[in-house]
């Protein structure tokens, strides 16, 4: 098992850190017999390491409990990008382990997603509201969109969780138009 690197102001390139956290999630994805505990809910900004230590620690033992000792009741992981779609003017951001739904941490709209439209202007803050195992992106100054992201930034201590009160990590999808 292996932990996520907590959100912390690590300095000035806020938008590259993500993708170290890309890399994590891509690892353990790929590395048999591997997973990662995402903690982006329970770090604290200013200090690099998170305090609540008993949560971390649950959330790295579920891993090995139901992957390798074969608990089957027991949800391991937090919302997982699955597939994006473009329906109109939104996007569909469907997710794997959606256990008991997919719920916002803080009962305030989510938080920390981003759309970029096909013709003009950088990323936006989307709106995004869950639809089942989906959540659906819009934006009103977006009327293409074409690739969103989520969680891109080392200081996201995003909402969107599960049911079963785990997160889901930083991911993008979809092609961000090159621009002149």
């Amino acid at each position: 098992s292996d932990l996520q690197i907590a959100p912390y102001n690590y300095g000035k390139k806020t938008e590259q850190f993500p993708e170290l956290w890309e890399a994590q999630t891509t690892a353990a994805r790929e590395i048999p017999n591997a997973g990662m505990a995402v903690i982006n809910d329970i770090g604290n900004l200013k200090n690099i390491h998170p305090e609540n230590k008993q949560e971390v620690g649950r959330r790295l033992a579920l891993l090995p409990l139901a992957k390798t000792y074969g608990q089957k009741d027991l949800v391991c992981s937090g919302p997982t990008f699955h597939s994006m779609s473009i329906e109109g003017g939104t996007l569909r951001v469907r997710f794997d382990h959606a256990d008991g739904g997919l719920v916002s941490r803080d009962g305030q709209p989510l938080n920390w997603f981003e759309i970029v439209d096909a013709d003009e202007g950088g990323f936006v803050k989307a709106e995004a509201r869950i639809d089942g195992s989906s959540v659906v992106l819009s934006a009103p100054e977006v009327h293409h969109p074409v690739a969103m992201r989520f969680a891109w930034s080392q200081f996201a201590e995003p909402n969107l969780m599960n049911g079963a009160g785990l997160p889901a990590g930083a991911f993008r999808a979809g092609i961000v138009p090159k621009r002149d």
